[in-house]
């Protein structure tokens, strides 16, 4: 294979490998037998298919729901001591709490996509989709290329740290979604989350290699998270829409690119018309994602010289089978913004990956472990890079997949359609919602808290920067009071950001 690389990431919202994976029969993966269960009120709740393409409310998945999903069958334990060993003494792993969080777990409530479940729905964490049908191209992509197996989530928690450490080997201490104080500390004065050793698009920087972004409908309904980092700004994103053109432009030559799904309504936190798959929307528009990024690079003159790992930053509340091992901690000398003195010792909940390249010969399936850190790993290796933390230099590598001395001529140029997802229509805004949402107080914590302050770090970029206009922008964000509030200011930045990128 060649030396240097072009790693293009693809990193979708919060589903475990069984429940994309676990029954699709791929031959030779760790996927389930069809015996497993977990119990909640001495009722027990096996695995099954076919899921459903979305969920009547959010799992949870905070930091605590994931202990519990992995250690108990009880909302009452395991109890957690700030900063103790992970499984806390007296406790073990068993994987056996999925369903029990679900029943009682109110971390991912909201107003329009209420939790806990209706109790008839609670077994359905632990269904795994009919792949082959309801996910035709994740299924071909699996079993044209790689499918790893063995790949972790970085920590056992959400989506927020978990996407930083796919960016920096590290979160920078984060254990849970962000709170409103913690936000605005990072990006005060509107200079980004950093992490003590940087972060990979820094590094590239440093080495004088250049990167690429991209988002899925950049510039509607939300910001890319990769935009809440120190050093990124708006006018280092690009819309998906040019990616093909771009690639076959001749000049086209970043060692690494990331392109980040669009999440939808998270204001309402139901996320629909976003491409993420998370699960209160559906899975059709995130197919049509994987679907139109695999065929930009693969009819481009890059094709022979590209990686594309296509993976998930964390479970979503779904039940995995398989016990997430010990982690080297990132070692970094982070800290400031452990809400729970979590010490990165244990990965998260493994998570579905899919790695492409003509180099890969078909049906492969990958037992190495692996963490979203191996991203990071595979760049600083392909482009002779100095490792960011303690957790990225103990990555295995995604290179050694590419086994081919010659590069396949047999892989596909036009991929399936996606499935047609059930129209749930669950979240349009009724006169009657949307006077419900201005009376809604924003929560202390969350999704909609981090993309309040990338808008605010984005209205900061668009302004002059002047002391006045840093003093009218940081009043924009303390006047954001409710989720009405919240729409009307992201709203209001979107607008700028679309005139600025000359988006209309």
């Amino acid at each position: 294979m060649p030396s240097q690389q072009n790693v293009f990431i693809l990193m979708l919202e919060n589903h475990s490998f069984d429940n994309i994976f676990g029954l699709s029969g791929i031959p030779g993966i760790n996927g389930l037998t069809g015996n497993e269960t977990n119990s909640y009120n001495n009722q027990a709740y096996p695995v099954g298919k076919p899921a459903p393409d979305s969920m009547p409310s959010d799992p949870g998945h905070e930091f605590m729901d994931t202990l519990q999903q992995l250690c108990g069958n009880s909302n009452l334990t395991p109890l957690w001591n700030y900063g103790g060993p992970y499984p806390p003494a007296g406790n073990t792993i068993t994987n056996a709490g999925f369903v029990a969080n679900y029943a009682t777990s109110a971390t991912e409530s909201t107003e329009f996509a209420p939790a806990p479940p209706p109790i008839g729905d609670i077994g359905d964490v632990m269904l795994c989709f009919d792949t082959a049908n309801q996910l035709p191209v994740s299924y071909q992509l699996a079993t044209e290329f790689a499918i790893c197996d063995n790949w972790f989530s970085s920590l056992p928690g959400p989506t927020w740290p978990n996407r930083f450490f796919a960016y920096a080997a590290s979160s920078g201490s984060l254990d849970d979604s962000p709170t409103t104080e913690q936000m605005a500390d990072w990006e005060a004065p509107w200079g980004g989350y950093s992490f003590p050793n940087g972060s990979v698009f820094e590094l590239l920087e440093n080495n004088n290699y250049e990167y690429n972004l991209y988002q899925d409908n950049y510039s509607w309904l939300s910001f890319p998270i990769v935009q809440a980092l120190s050093g990124i700004e708006y006018s280092d994103m690009n819309d998906l829409g040019s990616f093909a053109d771009d690639l076959n432009s001749g000049n086209y030559n970043y060692p690494l690119t990331v392109i980040e799904p669009n999440y939808g309504d998270f204001i309402l936190g139901t996320y629909e018309g976003g491409s993420s798959q998370h699960p209160m929307d559906g899975m059709q528009n995130g197919e049509a994602l994987i679907k139109t990024v695999y065929e930009a690079i693969r009819n481009s003159p890059l094709w022979e010289n590209s990686i594309l790992i296509i993976t998930y930053d964390e479970h979503g509340g779904f039940y995995d089978h398989v016990p997430p091992p010990v982690a080297p901690p990132p070692n970094d000398g982070a800290s400031g913004y452990s809400v729970n003195g979590f010490d990165f010792s244990r990965y998260g909940v493994r998570v579905p990956a899919i790695v492409v390249s003509p180099y890969i010969p078909k049906n492969t399936v990958s037992k190495q472990l692996y963490d979203h850190s191996s991203m990071l790993n595979t760049v600083e290796e392909n482009w002779g890079l100095p490792n960011l933390t303690n957790r990225d230099q103990q990555a295995n590598s995604l290179n050694s997949l590419l086994s081919l001395a010659i590069p396949r001529t047999d892989c596909p140029t036009v991929l399936n359609m996606p499935a047609v997802s059930p129209d749930i229509s669950r979240a349009a805004l009724s006169a009657e919602k949307l006077a419900l949402e201005e009376m809604i107080p924003l929560p202390g914590s969350g999704n909609i808290i981090g993309f309040l302050q990338i808008a605010n770090k984005v209205e900061y970029e668009l302004s002059g920067r002047t002391e006045p206009e840093k003093a009218m922008i940081a009043n924009n964000l303390k006047n954001v009071k409710t989720k009405g509030d919240a729409r009307r200011y992201i709203d209001s930045v979107l607008t700028k950001l679309k005139l600025a990128k000359n988006m209309y």
